[in-house]
């Protein structure tokens, strides 16, 4: 069973963040810049919400509001659903599929250590698995 900090481990603990204030067309360029769906929205250093492509379209195209105009901390998720880095990517997966989101930041001690999508999690959940199916496969053949 794969966990967080091992899938971090991989992928790194790179955080794209942005501060509340700062304004929806920016936040965008950021996303855009690191070809990433959603940013750690970050407030004097502490996690205050997460903003995603997703908030963009429903909170700002949708309701014909002027990207430049609209301030992240005005259509973030400001009460992100967190997961430490013992919890194992099924645990995520569920997390995800149940509660409809796509990004989970990971905290620890009360600090962000890194963000996790669901890309990442199937990724991790189908390479486990292959691994796995290898195994299998040596054991029943023999090794050959």
């Amino acid at each position: 069973m794969v966990t967080v900090q091992q899938l971090l481990a991989r992928k790194g603990h790179t955080i794209r963040h942005i501060d509340p204030e700062a304004s929806v067309l920016d936040a965008l360029r950021v996303m855009a810049e690191w070809d990433v769906g959603a940013l750690i929205v970050l407030a004097a250093g502490e996690l205050v919400g997460l903003v995603s492509e997703r908030d963009y379209a429903r909170k700002v195209v949708l309701k014909a509001r002027l990207s430049k105009d609209t301030r992240v901390g005005e259509i973030m998720d400001d009460k992100p659903i967190c997961v430490a880095s013992t919890a194992s990517v099924e645990e995520c997966m569920g997390l995800m599929t149940d509660k409809r989101t796509r990004h989970l930041p990971v905290v620890e001690n009360g600090q962000v250590s890194g963000i996790i999508s669901i890309g990442d999690v199937v990724k991790a959940i189908i390479e486990d698995r292959e691994m796995t199916i290898e195994g299998l496969q040596q054991y029943i053949t023999g090794g050959r």
